[in-house]
């Protein structure tokens, strides 16, 4: 699980320090990195480098949990999108994928549909 600093930082103000336990749980952030009482993995150095040792180990998938500005940068190791679709508009929403423009090609592999009309879509890189 690869995390942005973002994102972690709230389950940091409400005092949770490791949403998931049970998983290998990164953080990038290069002002977390003095923190040595924290249970995760912080990463100060380049995270598309860092994905990419991870990639390279046995193992199984690396999850992204964050926001656009991380997901942009790790753009080109990310090999499927499992998107969760809402039917409903709450707020101003974020961006997917916060940079300048790149381009990327996905094509749909699968659908579900759950109760309350949420969907779930997922989508693997074209090469």
């Amino acid at each position: 699980m690869v995390e942005g600093r973002g994102s972690y930082d709230i389950g940091l103000s409400a005092g949770l320090t490791d949403a998931y336990p049970h998983l290998r749980h990164l953080v990038v952030s290069r002002t977390l990195a003095d923190r040595g009482d924290l249970p995760v993995e912080l990463v100060a150095g380049d995270p598309v480098a860092r994905v990419r040792e991870l990639k390279a180990e046995p193992g199984l998938d690396v999850w992204l949990v964050g926001g656009g500005t991380l997901a942009h940068a790790l753009l080109p190791e990310i090999d499927r999108l499992v998107l969760k679709v809402n039917p409903s508009v709450i707020g101003d929403g974020k961006r997917l994928f916060e940079g300048p423009f790149a381009h990327a090609r996905f094509e749909h592999v699968d659908q579900v549909d759950l109760a309350g009309g949420v969907r779930v879509v997922t989508l693997d890189r074209v090469r």
